[in-house]
């Protein structure tokens, strides 16, 4: 039975709900089995130190936490979801969707390091991930780039919509430019699927960004190629 798993991720507010929810939506209607996973899992106990963390309760700065403990909360949470929730699904074929997976990690936990570390730490993670605690790898991550300015002002926008409060990572605008710089390097070196999001300052429309992203995993889903 053939495996398959692709990974959506990018900065807070680049869409990845949107786009994992619009893939899940063209897979479902294909009549393909499929499972929607969303990362961290927040309302689990599976996520209690990642919660911890976003929350602020080891301090306000995500620089307090190292980039070695923060990724093993995440990877945990992973863990423990794939154990307890999805592993049969991914055994028996159905095509699994991830809004953030082990490239957040990437992107979010990379960004506190100097440089020179990216190369020695990215090896630390898809080790410690995949082969240590023997999490699926996926089979493409598809990077949603959007510019650190447009994501502050869509993280913004989004709370002012709805309410919600930002987290360590979306109220810090260093993190942020940092976790950008870190995502393109990521994308560079692991070999991810990158789509630029914005155009002028502005993010492109959800079904044109959509388009690009079936295309370019058409050679994932060969199903795609059906009119």
């Amino acid at each position: 039975m053939k495996k398959r798993l692709i990974a959506i991720d990018g900065l807070d507010a680049s869409g990845k709900m949107t786009q994992t929810e619009m893939l899940k939506e063209k897979i479902a209607g294909m009549g393909l089995p499929y499972r929607y996973l969303s990362f961290p899992t927040y309302d689990s106990d599976y996520s209690a130190h990642v919660n911890m963390y976003l929350k602020g309760r080891f301090g306000d700065d995500p620089e307090i936490v190292n980039p070695f403990a923060a990724s093993s909360f995440f990877g945990a949470d992973r863990y423990c979801s794939f154990m307890l929730d999805w592993k049969k699904d991914y055994e028996n074929g159905s095509i699994i969707l991830a809004n953030r997976y082990t490239s957040a990690n990437a992107v979010h936990q990379l960004s506190k390091l100097d440089e020179s570390e990216y190369d020695s730490f990215l090896d630390w993670l898809m080790d410690y991930e995949y082969n240590k605690l023997g999490i699926p790898k996926p089979d493409a991550v598809v990077y949603l780039c959007v510019p650190p300015e447009v994501s502050q002002k869509m993280i913004q926008h989004r709370c002012d919509e709805t309410g919600a409060e930002k987290d360590i990572h979306e109220s810090n605008k260093k993190h942020l430019e940092n976790s950008y710089r870190a995502a393109l390097y990521s994308a560079e070196k692991l070999g991810w699927i990158k789509i630029d999001c914005a155009r002028g300052g502005e993010l492109r429309s959800r079904e044109e960004i959509h388009q690009e992203i079936v295309e370019r995993l058409k050679e994932i889903i060969p199903e795609f190629e059906r009119k």
